[in-house]
């Protein structure tokens, strides 16, 4: 898997620095063990998440990945820590793979993102010692551990940004390995050292210390030319892939041949710059307007890969347990049916040759009378059967204790000379049956298995379909009813709720005129509920639709209540102005005269896919719903995350992709839900 380079750091730390700085931090998560989540809010532009995946890219992503139930401890303290710290600086380190976010709460703190090998992440304090990394690791000169003073890794190789001639010439005099080995090894990585040795056409494998200063005077210039839109931040990023039917191979030109073979390139790349070794020949190439979102598309396509692939083997393991027991079962059953058929045979092939094993049996028996021991019998019956002797062609063998092996037809069958031919025979008989009855069982067993394995089959199917690999998250355009509480009654009343302290007000001050309702739950911590009229008469189905709204959408939902009281007032009795010597809170008003109480509402609602003024999810009482989408689910209050709720609602309406699981999030009442079946 490709890992972010040197100069990959450098565009996307500028980029960062440019567009964090000042940002605060909110929440941070571990989706996977070597990858974190920091979600920052920018004052103008909302939220934006980064994920750092130590050892392999740092970039902000429109791809949120699934959280697990229990955070880890990591996170949590990196919570702990900088939840509501301002970002001051992010910035590469001496253009090496290592990254520094500075952020400032009560004090200074430095998160450590460490892009090399296996990589790091790691929490700083102001005098730069570790308050936890994400993996302790210890070297002779390095020791990554909490309470620890942290010291970055040795500086190696060159900054092109700011490289002087001088140490391009110190670069070639010390090495000891030819040209492109040590431009690689200088930071410069294979493809930007690649990219030297084709814009100069100079030979790859001549040795560093052979240059002439003519030489590395043309490198620095190239190396120069190459870098400078980098340095002067006028970067073209840009996602190339290799064509898959490259019409530009001529298979009778052993050149072309030679130039497809070329293979240390990469099928796929993301870069920061436009270079010329992925040439228009071989390579379709994207572009975008910034690298964070060329990485961004390129690393997620990856995770998104990896998950599937992740997924898929847990599966084909689940389903190979079952897979695996059919088949045994199968080769058993087999096994019995072949048991069955050839022990009925032998024991009629004993009764078809009655008469000739009868004689022989006879001939043994004479000479037991006569006391010859087993071993002399075996050996007198061999010679019998090389004489020709007609009794004893029958015999393969005979052991010590008198029991044969005869050869008849298509079959060795073993008898016991001391006992009847009959008796021999249902010995024959009697395995045959007990296979049979095995079969019947093993049949069972079979139809068992098959029903399990097809059960298996289709929960792996649904999982498949099921499967939450990151969707791109894009930032929607909202109607102004949208950043509210909203839903469209039975009655086509456009019903609206604040959200917070902010929107309660705006809700009041902004959206209510004289002719509206307004209704609250009545209880504290509640939105405030306007149904717009529109001078139109309100019907008993709004006014109580609009109730269940302004119940559900109250604390009376986070502390899991069934029932909950809602008045409602004419807007003219709703007031920001206080009783002398009161205090009203943001958010808050005051209600004077007769309140309409609407007792015992039920805390139940619905979320649907509906079409007004396009397609969008809405949220709001069931028979509202129900009047406007056959596409929707049921929800109470619960004891299920709303998160994973979000996810199972998404998953059951979400037919045509027109939601994410942001929308779905977003409409939902604050607490825990439990999905109610129709």
């Amino acid at each position: 898997m490709k890992t972010m380079s040197n100069v990959d750091i450098s565009a996307i730390c500028y980029e960062l620095n440019s567009l964090l700085e000042g940002a605060r931090v909110d929440k941070s998560f571990q989706p996977t063990n070597d990858t974190v989540i920091m979600r920052f809010h920018v004052k103008g532009t909302g939220r934006i998440d980064v994920v750092f995946q130590a050892g392999v890219r740092i970039h902000t992503t429109q791809y949120p990945l699934d959280n697990p139930k229990m955070p880890p401890s990591f996170p949590m303290v990196l919570r702990k820590h900088l939840k509501g710290a301002n970002v001051v600086s992010i910035k590469q380190h001496h253009f090496d793979r290592v990254v520094e976010i500075k952020m400032k709460k009560d004090k200074i703190y430095t998160l450590v993102i460490e892009l090399f090998s296996k990589g790091n992440i790691i929490l700083l304090d102001k005098e730069d010692n570790i308050i936890l990394p994400l993996k302790r690791k210890q070297w002779s000169d390095r020791d990554i551990s909490s309470k620890k003073e942290y010291k970055y890794p040795t500086a190696r190789g060159i900054n092109p940004l700011n490289l002087e001639k001088s140490q391009l010439i110190e670069l070639f005099q010390e090495s000891d390995t030819d040209l492109i080995r040590t431009l690689a090894r200088s930071g410069l990585g294979g493809i930007y050292s690649e990219e030297i040795i084709l814009r100069y056409s100079i030979d790859k494998t001549k040795s560093s210390n052979d240059l002439t200063e003519e030489e590395i005077s043309k490198i620095y210039e190239v190396i120069n030319d190459i870098f400078n839109p980098l340095k002067n931040h006028k970067i073209t990023p840009n996602i190339v892939t290799i064509k898959k039917n490259d019409e530009s191979i001529n298979i009778n030109d052993n050149e072309s041949i030679n130039k497809a073979k070329n293979t240390n390139k990469p099928k796929e790349d993301v870069l920061p710059l436009d270079i010329e070794l992925y040439n228009a020949e071989e390579y379709n190439k994207e572009y975008f307007d910034n690298f964070n979102e060329a990485a961004d598309e390129f690393f997620s396509k990856r995770i998104k890969n990896e998950i599937k692939e992740v997924q898929e083997a847990v599966w084909a393991k689940k389903v190979g347990k079952y897979e695996k027991r059919l088949r045994i079962q199968e080769e058993t059953l087999d096994g019995f049916k072949k048991t069955s058929e050839i022990s009925k045979e032998k024991g009629d092939i004993l009764y078809a040759n009655y008469s000739q094993i009868e004689n022989l049996l006879k001939v043994i028996e004479d000479a037991r009378s006569k006391e010859y021991p087993w071993k002399d019998i075996a050996k007198t019956l061999k010679k019998a059967k090389k004489s020709g002797m007609e009794e004893v062609q029958i015999v393969e063998s005979m052991d010590k204790l008198g029991n044969l092996v005869l050869d008849i037809g298509d079959y060795k069958i073993a008898i016991d000379s001391k006992i009847p031919i009959p008796e021999n025979a249902e010995s024959y008989y009697e395995k045959a049956k007990k296979a049979k009855r095995k079969i019947e069982g093993d049949l069972i067993a079979i139809t068992n298995t098959k029903k399990q394995l097809k059960k298996m089959e289709g929960k792996r199917d649904v999982a498949m379909e099921n499967i939450m690999v990151p969707q791109k998250r894009v930032k929607k355009e909202l109607k102004w009813y949208e950043k509210l509480r909203w839903f469209i009654s039975s009655d086509n009343f456009l019903v609206i709720g604040g959200r917070d302290a902010n929107t309660n007000e705006a809700v009041v001050k902004k959206y209510m005129d004289n002719d509206d309702i307004y209704l609250h739950s009545d209880i504290q911590g509640a939105a405030s509920v306007v149904i717009k009229t529109e001078s139109r008469e309100i019907t008993d189905n709004t006014l109580k639709e609009s109730a269940i709204f302004a119940a559900s959408f109250s604390s009376a939902w986070t502390k899991n209540y069934g029932t909950q009281d809602v008045y409602w007032v004419k807007p003219d009795q709703v007031s920001k102005t206080p009783e002398s010597g009161e205090f009203l809170v943001k958010g808050s008003f005051i209600i004077r005269g007769n309140r309409n109480h609407i007792r015992g509402v039920n805390l139940k609602i619905a979320v649907g896919i509906v079409d007004y003024e396009g397609k969008r999810i809405m949220a709001g009482p069931i028979n509202a719903i129900k009047t406007h989408t056959d596409n929707f689910v049921m929800i109470k209050p619960g004891y299920i995350k709303k998160e994973a709720t979000a996810k199972k609602i998404l998953y059951k309406i979400n037919e045509d992709n027109v939601i994410s699981l942001d929308d779905v999030v977003r409409v939902l009442p604050s607490g825990k839900c439990d999905i109610v079946d129709s």
